[in-house]
Order: C-alpha cells, then sequence, then structure tokens
C-alpha cells in the first residue's frame, strides 16, 4: 500500500495520463462506449430513469452512486430543474445535485437535454475522473480523499458546503487537526470553530490548495492507520450525508450552496 502523499504526487505529476490509462480500462471502454451509444435515445426524465446504462453511467459520474435507488428523488431534482432559485436542486446544500440537473438540463432544454456536450463528453471526463479516484483508493483512501477535495475545491463556497459531506470535512479534520467530537456542538458553532481555521476563499488558489493538500496527505500518514484491508474512510464517499446525524442534515440542507 502506497502512502497517501506518495501516491497523491504521483498521480498529480501527470494527471493527464493517469485519466488515459483509467479511460482505457476494459470495463470503463465499454461503460463509456454504451453510455454514448443509448444517449441519442434519451428524450424525457422518464427516458432517462429508466435506462440503467444511460442513468447508472450518470449517478456514478457525479459521485452519486450511492443514491442511484432514488430514483423519486431524481426525478424531483431533474424535473424542477436550475431556473427557479426555489427548485429542489437550488435549496440543497450538496452542490452535486444541482450540477447533475444543469448537465441534464431537460427543465430548460425538454427533449434536447442531452444534445449538448456536457450531457456527452463531459459526463465521460467526470466518470472517468470518479474511477481514477476510486481506483486510487485501493491503493491509499488518503490520496483519494485528496484528489476528491481538489476537484471539489472549486465547488465548495462556504463552510456549510464542507460540513454536508463528510469526505471533505475529512480532510480539513486532518489538516488541522480538528477533533470529531466538535461534531457534538451545534452546527453554528462547528462553522465558525472551522472558519477560524480554514479561509473558503484560499481554495480559489491554486497554491494555497495544494499546500493545504500536501499538509492533508503527510498528516494522514502520520496519524492514520492505512494498513486496514478495509478502510473506514470508504464510508465517506458515496453520500455526502453519510455519517451525518439527521437534524443536522436536516439543518444543512437548509442552506443554499451559495451562501448562509
Amino acid at each position: 500500500m502506497l502512502g497517501a502523499t506518495t501516491s497523491f504526487e504521483l498521480i498529480r505529476r501527470d494527471l493527464p495520463a493517469a485519466l488515459d490509462r483509467t479511460a482505457k480500462q476494459p470495463t470503463v471502454e465499454r461503460a463509456t462506449e454504451r453510455y454514448l451509444e443509448a444517449v441519442s435515445s434519451i428524450k424525457t426524465v422518464e427516458d432517462f430513469l429508466s435506462n440503467d446504462r444511460v442513468y447508472n453511467y450518470a449517478m456514478k459520474a457525479f459521485g452519486l452512486e450511492d443514491m442511484t435507488y432514488a430514483k423519486a428523488f431524481m426525478r424531483k431534482v431533474l424535473v424542477e430543474g436550475i431556473d427557479d432559485k426555489e427548485s429542489f436542486a437550488n435549496k440543497l446544500t450538496d452542490s452535486r445535485y444541482k450540477d447533475f440537473a444543469e448537465t441534464f438540463n431537460f427543465a430548460r432544454h425538454d427533449k434536447t437535454a442531452m444534445a449538448f456536450d456536457r450531457a456527452q463528453q463531459g459526463v465521460v471526463d467526470k466518470y472517468i475522473r470518479q474511477t481514477l479516484e476510486e481506483d486510487t483508493g485501493t491503493e491509499s483512501e488518503g490520496a483519494r480523499l485528496a484528489l476528491y477535495f481538489e476537484r471539489a475545491a472549486p465547488t465548495i463556497t462556504t463552510t456549510f458546503s464542507i460540513l454536508a459531506d463528510t469526505a471533505l470535512m475529512k480532510v480539513v479534520q486532518v489538516a488541522f487537526g480538528i477533533p470529531t467530537e466538535i461534531g457534538a456542538l451545534g452546527i453554528d458553532k462547528q462553522a465558525a470553530f472551522y472558519e477560524q481555521r480554514l479561509d473558503i476563499e484560499d481554495l480559489k488558489d491554486p497554491e494555497k490548495l495544494q499546500k493545504l493538500l500536501t499538509r492533508f496527505t503527510a498528516m494522514y500518514d502520520t496519524t492514520e492507520t492505512s494498513a486496514q484491508v478495509t478502510s473506514p474512510a470508504l464510508a465517506l464517499f458515496g453520500s455526502s450525508s453519510a455519517g451525518i446525524d439527521g437534524n443536522l442534515l436536516l439543518t444543512l440542507q437548509s442552506y443554499r450552496s451559495g451562501g448562509f
């Protein structure tokens, strides 16, 4: 098993090559070919939800694979779209749902929603990146966390975005030595605690972001047990609300991803 620092740096050194190798994996190639072949037949939200090749591929591409079963939930995301600021996707703290509704924008484009590049090659690119991160996790969950945080950083607009996503929260906790017991505090106190240690604006600066991730991987290698066959970190991926108290989740979902 590689350490988080080594694994993360090896991938970052030539990310395009790593993505290309992932894209050429037989199972990835087949899934991608089937997705692109089926896209032209999708004209409605119901077509989308009922076509497993398209729907399952899309859900994995957005890191929502664990929510594949929740078709009623995803139907609401797609039907309401993003044009109305009060739409379902816009009210969810997890920005992946808004991104999903924008990519597959049936609400705005109706039968031509799947004709756009973002719904075709754009989704393929996301799927390949998601697969690369999952594959990286077999060697180092710390490196997978770092890659995920790096990818998600541009979408993080508030501290609440981090608190709503246990994988993002894990990176910040490890990097700054924040005890998990902080989760017993009220949501506002948690947010204030994190804000004292992390300036969200720093995530927009590539150099500062890389310093944060370098710090995280070093701390992860020092403090986390990486020799486990089944790592608890696996539970951090999937639902962004995994491990979050139900009442806390409801509170978080009351905040829009655009701000507090």
